[in-house]
């Protein structure tokens, strides 16, 4: 499948995963059908645009929205890509812009690491003869 293709899957999985439906088995060939027939896609294509995660890749130039690349991981383990588009003040509607098909395959590394928080505050001296 490609990028766009693993997207809308990841579309159908989310309205079966809310309705308590069964999928037929999906494959390249008959996604892009399925996808295109169901008419109960747009709250699950709308929960599934701001991304699972930010990816700090670059985006393109949009003059009345904020972009930022975005990412999903698809149910084999590889991970899409696309530019999430927001913003625009009060009478714009940046979800009316195309992002599925323009979604692409990204890379991901992962790797685990040990952080040390630290968080000071100032000790305050407690008068003398004073309750501690």
């Amino acid at each position: 499948m490609d990028a766009s293709q693993k997207l809308k899957h990841l579309i159908l999985l989310k309205l079966a995963e809310w309705d308590g439906r069964e999928l037929p088995p999906i494959t390249a060939e008959n996604i892009d059908r399925l996808y295109e027939e169901d008419e109960e896609k747009w709250d699950a294509i709308s929960e599934l645009r701001s991304g699972e995660v930010e990816t700090g890749l670059p985006t393109p130039y949009a003059r009345y929205f904020e972009v930022k690349a975005v990412a999903a991981k698809y149910i084999d383990g590889t991970w899409v890509g696309w530019n999430y588009y927001y913003g625009g003040g009060k009478h714009s509607e940046p979800e009316a812009i195309e992002w599925i098909d323009e979604a692409y395959d990204v890379a991901v590394k992962e790797e685990e690491k040990l952080v040390l928080v630290r968080e000071f505050s100032k000790i305050t001296a407690i008068p003398e003869g004073g309750a501690a």
